[in-house]
């Protein structure tokens, strides 16, 4: 098949068109760039010749390639040489208004059969395309930045865009060594679509006051393997461009979740626009400048002096009571592993004989390392056997009222100061603590599976629980060589307030057949660099489990955006949960 747009015009030459303006000549394309003015299309040529330059040193290009490249870009100041084009790409600024001129311009410049894009990353391309008497012939063209390095571009259909146009561009972008992914015209599309009210998210929290910058970034990273934190990512991104975003998709949602978090609009109004303004949430060594040089280096930790703990009792027998009891007995810690009877106990520490085998066979541990820390843990029948010890992590099913029952009759048996720590995920552990009659002594410690591998522990404090008890946890945490984050008693904590409406906003995409499952999971994997797509992490996390959260979130915060999405819904009611049940948004029987 004949290769689509031999001869491709851009249309602003900054960072993101430079980009774009590069990847088209190496594809061996003739490229016209077009500035505005005849000044700013030298800086351009410039920067192109630079940045060719770098990728030579790099070898990421060889010295005849980058010759035979810029011989195939021509940069100039003049908008009608645009008529010399297949395709047109626009990288002008996230102006409107500006990009309509632009693009009725070039409907009066360019013949009719020429295809023009829009680079926009927020803004509606179907009021784009009304500005010109061709828009069947109009798409957008949502390249990533850097565009080198990232694979993905969205291409963005309207309601009148034709099927053929919208193949012609994906076979171009394929042509350029991008993998793209078809979307439709709503604010954000696909990535920005589900990235940005996440970061709203994580910046409302942080104005909040409800945890630290620090811990929100770390939790987001370490609980879900993401390569950078929200807040970080924002100061990256640009805190004015995630505001200009933002805006586009509350003026088209009205979803109160996309409502720019109050803090966004300040810091903007301040200047204050992350990296390249040298300040944002964080402070950096200079403007464009990566080093931050206001930042903890490490989890903030008590000065409230801790409570002395030398043993430890577990309370359950499942895969995260086994993992906690690792984790301790790891680091030294004698370790009472009760559950609800003998047989239960003695198959926990069996279980976790083997845990501890597989890592000696992986060489994480020495066979004398596995014997000594074995030896440390002792299986109990039943929980009057915690009488002495200094902490007792919960670590039961998920449900409230087992929790409480479990929590009173700890409160009966286990000595006056001890700490009493309940895994919960989702639910309020200031339940948990007035059902003893010390809820100062009761607190959050959330671990996250597999308890022996992930390195993040939430650190929950009620508005009951006293401060040495919350310095206790947070020493203990970090000593056995955890990442403990503080925050307060409400919904999700941090991480899962901030993951679950994500993942619910991914399925009401998919809800409303805007994209598919497999281009919903490719964009964010390729887009924001995420370990899994949204559809992958659901069906491994449970859509059951899911779904409780969801209603968990919905019910503490009444916000209608966080309701549960109808799919999510139906799909557990037919009993597709994900991998566990062979059947969720995949099919995993057929692997």
């Amino acid at each position: 098949m004949e290769r689509p747009f031999p001869t491709v015009a851009v249309v602003g030459l900054g960072t993101m068109g430079a980009g774009v303006a590069v990847a088209v000549a190496k594809s061996g394309r003739r490229v016209i760039g077009i500035e505005a003015t005849e000044d700013s299309a030298a800086r351009a040529l410039a920067r192109i010749e630079e940045a060719t330059a770098r990728a030579v040193e790099r070898e990421r290009l060889t010295a005849e390639e980058r010759a035979g490249l810029l011989d195939r870009i021509s940069v100039g100041h003049e908008l009608a040489a645009a008529a010399g084009a297949d395709l047109v790409i626009e990288e002008v600024p996230e102006q409107l208004e500006l990009k309509r001129e632009v693009f009725a311009e070039l409907d009066r410049i360019c013949p009719e059969t020429t295809v023009l894009a829009t680079g926009t990353t927020a803004l509606s391309v179907t009021r784009i395309a009304a500005a010109t008497t061709r828009p069947e012939r109009v798409l957008g063209l949502h390249f990533f930045n850097p565009v080198h390095g990232m694979k993905l571009v969205e291409v963005v259909r309207t309601v009148l865009t034709s099927p053929r146009t919208a193949e012609d561009a994906s076979a171009f972008a394929r042509d350029l060594g991008k993998e793209p992914v078809a979307a439709g015209d709503r604010a954000g599309f696909v990535v920005n679509g589900l990235l940005f009210a996440y970061l709203n998210q994580a910046a409302a929290m942080f104005e909040s006051r409800y945890a630290s910058r620090e811990d929100i970034d770390a939790a987001m990273r370490l609980g879900c393997g993401l390569p950078m934190g929200p807040l970080a990512l924002l100061d990256l991104i640009g805190v004015d461009t995630a505001h200009t975003v933002l805006e586009a998709m509350y003026e088209q949602s009205r979803d109160r979740l996309h409502a720019p978090a109050p803090i966004l609009g300040q810091l903007v109004s301040a200047g204050l626009l992350g990296r390249k303004s040298g300040r944002g949430f964080y402070t950096y060594e200079s403007p464009g400048s990566s080093r931050v040089v206001d930042a903890a280096t490490g989890p903030a930790l008590s000065r409230v002096p801790g409570r002395e703990v030398r043993t430890v009792g577990v309370c359950g027998s499942g895969t995260m009571a086994v993992g906690i009891a690792e984790v301790f007995a790891k680091a030294g810690y004698p370790v009472l592993l009760a559950a609800r009877g003998p047989e239960k106990a003695e198959n926990a520490k069996a279980q976790l004989e083997k845990s501890l085998k597989r890592a000696v066979s992986r060489g994480r541990m020495s066979a004398e390392q596995r014997d000594t820390a074995l030896a440390l843990v002792t299986p109990v029948g039943g929980y009057s056997g915690l009488a002495g010890v200094d902490l007792v992590v919960e670590a039961i099913a998920e449900d409230l009222e087992a929790k409480r029952e479990l929590f009173a009759a700890l409160d009966k048996v286990v000595g006056p100061g001890a700490v009493l720590a309940t895994t919960t995920s989702s639910l309020p552990v200031i339940s948990c603590a007035t059902a003893t009659s010390r809820p100062r002594d009761v607190i959050g410690m959330h671990f996250f599976n597999p308890a022996p591998a992930m390195r993040l522990v939430e650190v929950v404090s009620t508005v009951l629980t006293a401060p040495d008890v919350t310095a206790t946890v947070l020493e203990l945490t970090a000593e056995v060589g955890k990442h403990p984050v503080e925050c307060g008693d409400r919904a999700g904590f941090i991480v899962n307030a901030l993951l679950f409406p994500y993942l619910n906003d991914a399925v009401r995409m998919l809800q409303e057949h805007y994209a598919t499952v497999d281009d919903i999971d490719t964009a964010m994997k390729l887009g924001c660099g995420y370990p899994m797509g949204p559809f992958e992490l659901l069906d491994v996390v449970g859509l059951d489990v899911s779904l409780t959260i969801e209603q968990v979130l919905h019910q503490e915060f009444r916000e209608p955006g966080l309701a549960a999405a109808p799919l999510l819904e139906h799909l557990v009611a037919a009993g597709c949960l994900g991998r566990k049940s062979g059947r969720g948004f995949r099919d995993h029987t057929r692997r």
